[in-house]
């Protein structure tokens, strides 16, 4: 028999492939292994190769009088229609799932929220959560932090569950163990409530006293090589410049990991409840002494193998970046508990937590 299809819709500005993926683009990528599933990935056009997932990009229908997100669904109805999908599982974006679980009415439609629901359009009054609720076959959050932040609001009884499926990463994937360079590493988008000034200005604090030591930053305004060149970004490279530290500009994901793999530290200076923190995900898995704010998803994350910091305290930060870079046994000690952390979070285990709740999707129908 046949396993069954489920059509994976991203955002409509979802990068697909290298050098151009963020990390719903990444996570797909994972769950495409999903075992006793199929996956179609259905996307906006693509600038370059895309993944080795099947792929179909689609245009939204541009003369239609509703907006973008709707267009874009407009343009997938025939696709879909044309697979067939048993399932359609849509990333992040509560009004395209709405309009899908309308507009298909014969297939079930499932949310997968990466980021903070109640400023998502479709998703940000207590009604029109339990709407979601009510329509869709599931909803499911990347953390308990968004599953708390989604039933904000919400009493009526009897609604169905947010279901939890937190992200995973390949530990597979993740380089071989290499000697630690003195390097204190910022690796993000270069915005505002990633922190990078916060990063800069910490180290220009702490790196005069420390020996062999340097920082350097990998991240750009986007998730792409060709990101903008914003005010922002502008302002963060004079300080970095300033401050003697080097901003490297986007990496590609395997790069990324590389750095975190010979970092003496990273530091994941979030200011703005991360609905996740991926990033921290990797640098543990990578084996680097991890150096976070506990905001948002972050301390489901990272529990006790960080060294939790205040990105609005610089001397703070500071000193805390000084300790650890002067106490070799603290970071080997931070490495290994990262290491055994990361691994609760393995794409089998993720892909296997999905697989179930598919599952238990089909099995109601």
């Amino acid at each position: 028999m046949e396993e069954p299809l489920v059509a994976v819709v991203l955002p409509p500005r979802e990068g697909f492939g290298p050098a151009r993926s963020g990390a719903i683009g990444l996570l797909t990528r994972l769950y495409a292994g999903t075992p006793g599933f199929r996956t179609l990935v259905i996307g906006g056009p693509q600038d370059g190769p895309v993944h080795a997932v099947p792929f179909e990009a689609v245009k939204p229908v541009p003369w239609l009088p509703i907006n973008t997100n709707l267009r874009y669904v407009a343009g997938m109805i025939k696709p879909l229609r044309r697979a067939a999908p048993a399932l359609i599982e849509v990333h992040n974006r509560p009004e395209i799932a709405m309009a899908l679980a309308k507009w298909l009415p014969q297939v079930p439609v499932a949310l997968v929220m990466h980021n903070d629901p109640v400023t998502a359009a479709g998703a940000r009054s207590p009604a029109a959560r339990i709407a979601l609720l009510k329509r869709l076959a599931m909803v499911m959050t990347a953390s308990d932090y968004l599953r708390r932040r989604f039933m904000e609001g919400i009493s009526e009884p009897g609604l169905p569950p947010v279901e939890l499926l937190p992200n995973c990463i390949d530990l597979g994937s993740i380089p071989p163990p290499a000697p630690r360079e003195k390097v204190i590493l910022f690796v993000g988008r270069v915005v505002a409530n990633k922190g990078p000034d916060s990063f800069i200005q910490a180290c220009e604090q702490a790196l005069p006293a420390l020996n062999g030591w340097r920082a350097e930053i990998i991240g750009a305004d986007g998730m792409s090589e060709t990101s903008r060149e914003t005010e922002f970004l502008r302002g963060a490279r004079a300080m970095a410049v300033a401050a003697g530290i080097r901003m490297l500009g986007y990496r590609d994901h395997p790069l990324v990991l590389d750095a975190m793999s010979r970092a003496g530290m990273v530091v994941v200076p979030s200011r703005w409840d991360e609905p996740f923190g991926l990033t921290g995900l990797e640098a543990m898995a990578c084996g680097a002494p991890l150096l976070c704010s506990m905001r948002g998803g972050l301390p489901e994350v990272v529990g006790d193998a960080a060294v939790p910091i205040d990105p609005d305290d610089i001397d703070a930060m500071a000193n805390q970046i000084t300790a650890l870079a002067e106490d070799e046994e603290r970071r080997a000690a931070l490495s290994a508990l990262g290491r055994a952390r990361a691994k609760g979070f393995d794409v089998s285990i993720g892909t296997a937590r999905l697989a179930a709740l598919r599952g238990k999707i089909l099995n109601k129908r």
